[in-house]
């Protein structure tokens, strides 16, 4: 890829391993440090991979090249090394000694990654290049990989970077290296390394609807719902066409309206004041009221939002799912289950997972799973997969939330929590058989909103929750 300023780009998921210590991370396993292998010709290391023992080996970082005409070009070597770390006089289980190096870059350019080695000998200036300024971003640390062991009374990390500004109209691109950096010294304004920036900026790299629409088939998930599942997703239409009202509050005076098929007599954009204020809420009569609270899983569709993320290196596609209503919470205290009756409850819920692919090569990199107001990010290597390339999410017993694995997860601390319960189930959403995309900014005209998706009001009663384009991801990165 071109990035502009005249650097060039490659994205490797290909290692050889430098250096692995068994301790430390997640359940003590340690990590192991790579530097990527088989550059073609005239691409240079940016920086090395690091990741836990506990997974498959399953990442990338990107790989320059100079392509610029001018005499600052856009790499150049670093002018010496700052020994960062050592385990040296540790005693720890290892495979060797390990040093991390941090590049000191010259004027006017900045180092996006660090050199592994298992030597105390400095590393070859020629290992590896800076990147010019002003082709470089800020980043941040987001996951720690590995806390390393305390020396000359200071304690190190390593940590995952990501850039700072995230989302559909940022131009900062992750590079996939690391961070050696002091416990509590990792803020953003003082990070020695940086992630690079697209100052192209037109996302060329993003895919057209034809190969978006074969990359929601190739990897969208199987949904299961929980076998006691009572409330079920449904089309938007079907919500509209079986007795959702619209309601309007107008100086005290409130009437409900039946709703379009596609929503195109409900407001569009705007926002709720003191004068006159809208939401939506099911059908007044008790037995269509139960019925709509049901869903219909038969009419579900998925509401795709295809945007460029990470500067455009990657698209991420985001699947909203609708359920006409939202269950009551259980609360678990210690082994007691307790209903927590209407708590929880409401109309109209939006869940999404999120398919992140490269568009260095289109593959699936990872998936995020939203679980109310938050989610997690799963990579690829620890997904279950059905059918091939299809990652499997479960839908979390009335509450919907999404997660990659059946079983209980508990929001909340030692035995005391709401619960969450996810099994697979006869009842499956295939995500892939109906699916609609309703919104892809950079692809202009070629997609037609509609009208239901710029309805910005809430979509229950009682400060029911609002639609998918008034979420921070709509434009954002997921947390």
């Amino acid at each position: 890829m071109d990035l502009g300023g005249g650097l060039l780009v490659s994205q490797i998921s290909t290692f050889n391993k430098v250096w692995t210590t068994y301790e430390g991370g997640p359940n003590n396993l340690g990590a192991t440090f790579f530097e990527p292998t088989g550059l073609s010709e005239g691409f240079f290391v940016l920086g090395c991979y690091c990741q836990h023992n506990n997974k498959p080996l399953h990442g990338w970082v990107l790989v320059g090249k100079d392509n610029s005409s001018t005499s600052n070009g856009a790499l150049t070597k670093p002018v010496d090394y700052k020994l960062v770390w050592s385990s040296n006089s540790l005693k720890i289980k290892q495979d060797g000694q390990g040093y991390l190096w941090l590049p000191i870059a010259p004027d006017g350019y900045k180092p996006v990654g660090h050199v592994v080695t298992t030597s105390p000998a400095k590393p070859s200036l020629d290992k590896i290049r800076c990147v010019r300024s002003d082709l470089t971003d800020e980043c941040t640390t987001h996951n720690s990989i590995l806390k390393l062991w305390r020396t000359e009374n200071k304690r190190f990390n390593v940590y995952d970077v990501r850039p700072i500004k995230r989302g559909i109209e940022a131009q900062s691109v992750s590079v996939g290296t690391f961070l050696v950096g002091q416990s509590g010294g990792t803020n953003s304004n003082a990070l020695p390394i940086v992630c690079l920036k697209n100052t192209k900026a037109n996302f060329s790299f993003m895919p057209n609807l034809s190969q978006i629409e074969a990359m929601i088939k190739a990897y969208s998930p199987y949904m299961y719902l929980h076998p006691m599942e009572k409330y079920l997703p449904s089309s938007v239409d079907w919500f509209f066409t079986h007795g959702a009202l619209l309601y309007e509050r107008t100086k005290g005076l409130i009437r409900g309206n039946s709703i379009e098929p596609t929503g195109t007599n409900l407001p569009q954009g705007g926002s709720n004041d003191d004068d006159v204020t809208y939401w939506l809420d099911l059908p007044v009569d008790e037995t269509k009221r139960g019925s709509v609270k049901k869903g219909d899983l038969r009419s579900s569709q998925v509401y795709v939002h295809v945007k460029p993320m990470l500067g455009g290196t990657f698209t991420d596609i985001v699947m909203w799912v609708f359920y006409p209503f939202n269950g009551g919470a259980r609360a678990k205290v210690a082994c007691t289950n307790i209903p927590l009756r209407t708590k929880g409850e409401h109309v109209g819920d939006w869940e999404h997972v999120t398919l992140r692919v490269s568009n260095f090569n289109g593959e699936l990199w990872s998936v995020y799973f939203s679980q109310h107001s938050k989610g997690q990010w799963v990579d690829a290597s620890e997904l279950e997969f059905q059918n091939g390339n299809r990652p499997v999410a479960y839908s979390s017993l009335h509450g919907h939330a999404l997660f990659p694995k059946p079983g209980v997860v508990m929001q909340g601390m030692r035995g005391l929590g709401i619960r969450n319960d996810a099994a697979k189930s006869d009842a499956i959403l295939d995500m892939a058989n109906e699916f609609e995309i309703v919104a892809a900014e950079y692809l202009g005209s070629q997609i037609r909103e509609p009208p239901w998706l710029n309805y910005w009001m809430n979509w229950g009663p009682k400060n029911g929750p609002k639609g998918p384009k008034q979420k921070d991801v709509w434009k954002g990165d997921e947390r």
